[in-house]
C-alpha cells in the first residue's frame, strides 16, 4: 500500500479518535447523536407549517453542577419543515430565557418555573384596562410565540434551565441569589460556543429572549458579555472556558435597572392612587429627586436632535416619540366601529383622520393606573421579590437601595452592605451599558405595552436609548394599551433576526 495512502487513513484514524476521546473525557460535548424525533405544527400568517425536530434534552452545561436540575438545556434542531429538508448547521440561535419574578427555571420539569409567578406554565398576564380584543401588528391575533416561529423559520431553539431567587437546599440554604441566574446563563452560551461546529447553530448568532424578569436577563445577558466580574463564578461552577457575548437581545418588558426602579416608578406613578389611594407623598418626592439626579448622571440623548433627556422633558419625548406613534398605529387598524367604540370608552382621548391621535400625558397616566406601592420594588417590608434576589445562603431577603435601608433603620447615612452593592451591578444590564463593556451585543429588540405598569416606561425607553447613544442597532417599541408580556408582532421579530443575519458584515 503507497505510504501515502497509509498516512492519509492514520491521520484520519487518529482524528476520530481524538474525537471519540474529547467525547469521553469532557463532561460539556454535546451529544449529536443522542435525540429524539418530534413533530410541530406551528401557525404563521402564511398558514400552518410542519416542523420535524432533533430534540436534544437535560444537557448538563457546566462541569460542577450546584444542582443539574437547573443547571442544564434543550436544544430543538429543525430538520425538516412541511417535508423538505432543513440544514440548521448555520442558522441562528434563539436562545430562550424562562424566568419570570426572578424565580428558577426546572430544565428536568421542561423548563418550568419553580414557583407561581405566573398562571399558565410562567407565562405574563397581558393585563388591558379596557378596549376591543388585543390584536397583534396590522390587525392579526397573537397566536404563536416567537421560539415557535423561529423553529418554523429554521433556527435552532435552546432553552435554558437556571437558578433562581426561590432555589433552597434541604439543609436550608438558599443557593440561588444573585447573582446565580446570569452566571447560569453565561454558563449556557458558553456551552454552545464550546460546541461550535460539532452542534446544529451558528454560535456566532446568539440571540436571547425573554420576558419581564427574564426580559431583564436577557438584556443583561446581551449588555454584559465576556465581563471579568463574572469570572469567579462561571469558574466555580465550571463553566467552559470560552466567550459568553451573544450577536442580539430581545427584551419584553424588561424589569431592569432595578436599583433606580423605585425613582423611576415615582417618577411616573407619584401622584397617582393605586389600591389603597395615594402613595405618602414625601417619600415619593424623595425618590423623584434622587432620580432626577440620575437621569442627569446618564446623559443620555434624545432622537433626532431632541437632547438631554431630564426628568422635566422625559414625558413629551415618551408621548410624542413612543406613545402616539403607537396609539396611531393602534387606530390605523380598527374599524370606524371599533374605533368608536374605543373612544366612547376612553373620552380622554381623541381622534381626527387628518391629525389622527391626541392625548395628554397625564390623562394617559392615569388611564393605565398605578399597580405597586412605595417603594414599587425595595420594599420595606422585605416581601417583593427583587428583595428576594438580593438575599444570600442564609438571608431569604434584603435591601438594595440606601432609601430602603435608611428608612427602615431610621438612619438617614445607612447604605447597603459591599456585597448587596457588587450583587445589584451584576444583574442591571445598564450598569455594563454606561460602562460601555466591549462584549455588548449590536442588535437590540424591546418591547413593552403601554398599559404595563410594572415598571416606569422610562425605565425601557432609558434602556433603547442608552444602546442608541453608543450606536448599536436598536428597535424599541411600544404596543399600545397592552399589559405585561404582550409579545404583538412575534413575525416582525424572526424577520428582523433574518435580516440581521442576511446583511451582517
Amino acid at each position: 500500500m503507497p505510504y501515502r495512502i497509509i498516512t492519509t487513513i492514520f491521520l484520519g484514524w487518529l482524528a476520530y479518535a481524538n474525537v471519540q476521546n474529547q467525547a469521553q473525557t469532557d463532561p460539556l460535548v454535546f451529544p449529536k447523536d443522542k435525540y429524539t424525533v418530534e413533530t410541530k405544527t406551528i401557525k404563521t400568517s402564511a398558514g400552518d407549517k410542519t416542523v420535524k425536530i432533533h430534540a436534544y434534552k437535560h444537557l448538563l452545561y457546566v462541569a460542577k453542577p450546584v444542582d443539574k436540575d437547573y443547571q442544564s438545556l434543550d436544544v430543538s434542531v429543525p430538520v425538516e419543515i412541511d417535508g423538505l429538508a432543513v440544514d440548521a448547521q448555520n442558522a441562528p440561535i434563539l436562545f430562550a430565557i424562562g424566568v419570570g419574578g426572578y424565580i428558577s427555571v426546572n430544565n428536568a420539569k421542561g423548563n418550568v418555573p419553580g414557583g407561581p409567578m405566573f398562571p399558565g406554565g410562567g407565562t405574563p398576564v397581558d393585563r388591558r384596562p379596557g378596549g376591543p380584543p388585543r390584536m397583534q401588528g396590522g390587525g392579526k391575533p397573537q397566536r404563536t410565540s416567537n421560539k415557535d416561529l423561529a423553529l418554523a423559520a429554521g433556527f435552532v431553539l435552546v432553552m435554558p434551565g437556571c437558578r433562581g431567587r426561590d432555589n433552597q437546599a434541604a439543609d436550608g440554604k438558599y443557593f440561588g441569589k444573585a447573582p446565580a441566574a446570569i452566571v447560569d446563563l453565561k454558563a449556557a452560551v458558553r456551552y454552545l460556543r464550546h460546541n461550535k461546529g460539532r452542534m446544529p447553530g451558528n454560535t456566532d448568532l446568539i440571540f436571547s429572549t425573554g420576558v419581564s424578569a427574564g426580559g431583564a436577563l436577557s438584556a443583561l445577558l446581551g449588555a454584559s458579555g465576556n465581563n471579568d466580574l463574572y469570572a469567579p463564578y462561571l469558574k466555580k461552577i465550571g463553566a467552559a472556558a470560552t466567550n459568553d457575548a451573544i450577536f442580539g437581545s430581545a427584551c419584553f418588558c424588561p424589569i431592569t435597572d432595578l436599583e433606580h426602579a423605585d425613582g423611576a416608578y415615582e417618577w411616573m406613578y407619584g401622584s397617582t392612587p393605586g389600591r389603597n389611594g395615594v402613595v405618602d407623598q414625601a417619600l415619593s418626592q424623595k425618590l423623584i429627586q434622587q432620580y432626577k439626579y440620575y437621569q442627569e448622571a446618564l446623559h443620555l440623548k434624545g432622537q433626532n436632535g431632541f437632547g438631554a433627556l431630564t426628568v422635566d422633558n422625559y414625558d413629551d419625548y415618551i408621548l410624542n416619540n413612543y406613545l402616539l406613534p403607537s396609539a396611531n398605529f393602534f387606530f390605523k387598524n380598527l374599524s370606524d366601529e371599533a374605533r368608536k367604540d374605543y373612544l366612547s370608552k376612553n373620552p380622554w382621548i381623541s381622534y381626527s383622520i387628518e391629525k389622527g391621535v391626541a392625548f395628554k400625558w397625564t390623562d394617559y397616566v392615569a388611564h393605565v393606573g398605578r399597580m405597586k406601592g412605595l417603594p414599587a420594588f425595595d420594599d420595606f417590608e422585605l416581601k417583593s421579590p427583587e428583595n428576594i434576589v438580593f438575599g444570600n445562603k442564609t438571608t431569604n431577603a434584603r435591601h438594595f437601595t440606601n432609601f430602603s435601608q435608611q428608612q427602615t433603620t431610621k438612619t438617614p447615612a445607612a447604605e447597603i452592605d459591599a456585597e448587596v452593592k457588587k450583587q445589584v451591578d451584576l444583574m442591571n444590564a445598564m450598569f455594563f451599558i454606561q460602562a460601555s463593556n466591549k462584549g455588548c451585543a449590536q442588535h437590540w429588540w424591546i418591547r413593552h405595552g403601554t398599559s404595563d405598569n410594572h415598571t416606569s416606561q422610562s425605565v425601557i425607553v432609558n434602556l433603547g436609548t442608552a444602546l442608541e447613544n453608543q450606536q448599536k442597532n436598536v428597535s424599541t417599541k411600544l404596543y399600545w394599551d397592552a399589559g405585561h408580556g404582550a409579545d404583538e408582532d412575534a413575525e416582525d421579530f424572526i424577520a428582523w433576526i433574518k435580516h440581521i443575519c442576511a446583511t451582517r458584515k
